[in-house]
């Protein structure tokens, strides 16, 4: 702590009753609140890197590391829904096909490997701007922003073969794995179409059984004239690694 000293005519000059030590006491309080505001500010910046890390995980689904729920929500009412840029944006939902029997013959455990690895392979195949989130058990969302339509068939189709023909034996002997993909891709040069998110949603939804009825392993999509699906049922290159 640094001395204070006071010069006899200083002394002098004292309000009554004043001595050179209650200026030291008065120093050491001030340097003694300073020092307190010097661990406040460390608290506060360890709160906040505490509180920054708490909120990056609240936003990552346990199982799978990826995105969550509560992500895709906060995407789709976000301001980055407002900023899409010319070509659009696409929303693919993606179901794993015939979970259950996945849980029921080889058990769980081998079911949550079966998650984390669908979920690393759809990451893959992504740009750098677009994320995957797991929707709900089985199922993740895509978001590709600034994608043109022709482009996001082609990811999203991508996505489905990766998988089919990941070596899924590896992992158990008779395990395959395939996924169905609802696509819906909107352009802010409709604004009919672009003004809700969750209208999209719900789309990719629709698109979603579109392709589990038409045999599953499927991406559906629609453009501008109809609803579509990529008829590749699941031919003989893509099941060698199944």
């Amino acid at each position: 702590m640094a001395e204070v000293s006071v010069a006899a005519d200083d002394e002098a000059a004292l309000p009554p009753g004043a001595r050179t030590t209650d200026l030291l006491s008065l120093h050491e309080s001030i340097a003694g609140v300073l020092a307190t505001q010097g661990d406040w500010r460390r608290a506060y910046h360890h709160l906040k890197s505490a509180f920054d890390l708490a909120r990056a995980g609240s936003l990552r689904d346990t199982l799978t590391s990826s995105y969550n729920r509560r992500y895709l929500d906060q995407w789709l009412h976000g301001p980055a829904v407002d900023h899409r840029g010319p070509p659009g944006v696409a929303i693919a939902l993606v179901d794993l096909d015939l979970f259950k029997d996945v849980n029921d013959t080889f058990g769980h455990l081998v079911g949550d490997r079966v998650l984390r690895e669908v979920a690393d392979l759809l990451q893959q195949g992504l740009p750098p701007e677009a994320f995957c989130a797991r929707y709900g058990g089985e199922e993740f969302a895509l978001v590709i922003p600034d994608v043109d339509a022709a482009r996001a068939v082609r990811i999203a189709d991508t996505a489905r073969i990766r998988v089919a023909r990941h070596p899924w034996r590896r992992i158990r002997p008779g395990l395959s794995v395939t996924i169905s993909v609802g696509l819906a891709h909107e352009s802010r040069m409709e604004p009919d179409l672009a003004a809700e998110p969750e209208r999209q949603l719900r789309s990719a939804d629709a698109l979603l059984y579109m392709a589990k009825r038409a045999g599953r392993n499927k991406v559906a999509y629609r453009d501008k004239e109809s609803s579509r699906t990529i008829p590749h049922p699941m031919n003989a290159a893509e099941s060698a690694g199944a």
